[in-house]
Formats: C-alpha cells, sequence, structure tokens
C-alpha cells in the first residue's frame, strides 16, 4: 500500500531519511523516476542512504506499478520528481492518495507556496484538478513543519 506520496525534486536525500522514514515506519522506498532508473551513480547512492532493512525500488516512471504497489499490503513510500510525474503516475494507474510537496525547486516563472515549494501556473494548475477529484495535497518540508493546506498554497501562489 502506498503510505506516502512525496514529490520532492531531490528524490532521497536527509530529509527523507532522517526525518521522514523513522516516522512513516514503511518496509518499502519507491523512486519512480527515469533518471535515478537509469543512472547507476544514483541508484546506488540512493540505494545506500535508506536503512538496509527497508526495500528500495528505484523504477523508470512508465515501469512502475502503481496499482500493485497501492495494493500488495507492503508500507510504502512513493517518491516522484515534480508534479508532471506525479499526472503521469496518475495516468498510469496511481489511486488517489495524499500527496506532500516537499521540496520543487525554483526557477523562472515560479512563485512560492512553502518554504521548500516552488510552483509554476501550469502546475498550479494540474494540483487544482486533483485537488477538485479529492486528491488531498499539503506542502511541507519535514515532519515537525505545520503543512501548509492546498488553499493556503493557492493563495499564497496567487499573491505571489
Amino acid at each position: 500500500m502506498i503510505s506516502f506520496l512525496r514529490i520532492d525534486s531531490r528524490l532521497i536525500h536527509g530529509q527523507v531519511v532522517e526525518a521522514w522514514l523513522p516516522g512513516l515506519k514503511v518496509e518499502r522506498v519507491v523512486v519512480s523516476d527515469d533518471e535515478a532508473a537509469h543512472s547507476p551513480l544514483m541508484r546506488t547512492a540512493m540505494g545506500l542512504a535508506v536503512p538496509p532493512e527497508l526495500e528500495v525500488d528505484i523504477l523508470p516512471l512508465r515501469e512502475t506499478p502503481f496499482p500493485a504497489f497501492a495494493a500488495d499490503g507492503v508500507r510504502t513510500l512513493l517518491l516522484l520528481r515534480d508534479v508532471q510525474a506525479l499526472l503521469e503516475a496518475r495516468r498510469l494507474g496511481l489511486p488517489r492518495t495524499r500527496v506532500n510537496l516537499g521540496n520543487v525547486h525554483h526557477g523562472p516563472m515560479r512563485k512560492p507556496v512553502s518554504t521548500s515549494v516552488f510552483l509554476n501556473a501550469e502546475e498550479m494548475e494540474h494540483l487544482k484538478v486533483l485537488h477538485a477529484e479529492g486528491w488531498d495535497i499539503e506542502a511541507r518540508g519535514v515532519p515537525s513543519e505545520r503543512p501548509v493546506t492546498f488553499t493556503e498554497m493557492v493563495e499564497r501562489f496567487r499573491k505571489g
């Protein structure tokens, strides 16, 4: 089962390993990302960062069996790089779940919706559609932070 879905442009890193994993009590970490899946260096580094008792799967996005992971009963942290990957995962059968926006880097045409999440207009519109479909969306870097609700994100984006 997908216990937690995080969008994080850094995928597996210290924040995920030290702050999120202990509290989530997952048995498996799945990274669904083409770049990571095709890079032996990234696969090795991410695999070594995760505690050895956890299963780690690093798969290309279009080869990730989202419905199977959602249904198999293994508590899973799913990591995606960006909102576009979330949309593709949904198209590939990812069932509706809670979404944590953790780290989405700033750049041209991006506006802050939290201290570590910057979205462009297209991403915000896609998230609005998901939210209207019943997806629970929040922004939060670490568990100890107060989550930024989707309504708050929309308002922050509007204020820019």
